[in-house]
């Protein structure tokens, strides 16, 4: 009884705490805005773009309603 209790808590919490800064963040890939080296990804929820080396994909939000102030 104990073990999957402590599995639901454990999922819970890392359903929390996990990557916030990515939680609403829907990347696609837009061919169109590709250059050179670099590929073009879309948030799809807040409209964001961001190129990143090809091969990989954004690791944040670049939400600019989200920019940290200061």
């Amino acid at each position: 009884m104990l073990i999957p209790l402590g599995l639901i808590i454990a999922f819970v919490l890392i359903a929390i705490f996990a990557r916030r800064g990515m939680r609403s963040c829907r990347w696609r890939m837009d061919r169109t805005g590709d250059q050179g080296g670099m590929s073009c990804f879309r948030c799809a929820a807040c409209g964001a773009e961001v190129l990143v080396p090809r091969g990989q994909t954004p690791q944040d939000c670049r939400d600019p309603r989200r920019a940290k102030k200061g």
